[in-house]
């Protein structure tokens, strides 16, 4: 008897449709992909372990990110913030203050 796995998801027809067009795209993050085409196999009634083969991931994050989108539903596929130091400099290289040093 085949496993059966414990998550399962349903989708409306509007989250179907924006995580293919996700699962679909070439200029979003890869990681951003990857956990839509894990929700996506999971909702078509795919295995934990037949998901995690065919993404080429781990059994435990097929696990959490189908958990944490039953749990928050889309808003669940960003990642969730970090703890630690603020960033000391400013994201488009400089100082803090935003002031380029000459």
């Amino acid at each position: 008897m085949p496993l059966k796995t414990p998550i399962r998801i349903l989708l409306t027809s509007e989250e179907r449709a924006e995580l293919e067009s996700i699962a679909r795209g070439l200029a979003i993050p890869h990681r951003t992909v990857v956990r839509a085409k894990i929700v996506l196999a999971l909702a078509d009634g795919a295995t934990v372990s037949a998901t995690a083969a065919k993404l080429a991931t781990r059994r435990r994050i097929v696990q959490k990110w189908g958990k944490r989108f039953l749990k928050k539903r889309m808003d669940g596929l960003a990642d969730d913030p970090r703890s630690g130091r603020p960033p000391r400099f400013s994201p488009g290289g400089g100082h803090a203050s935003g002031e380029a040093r000459v």
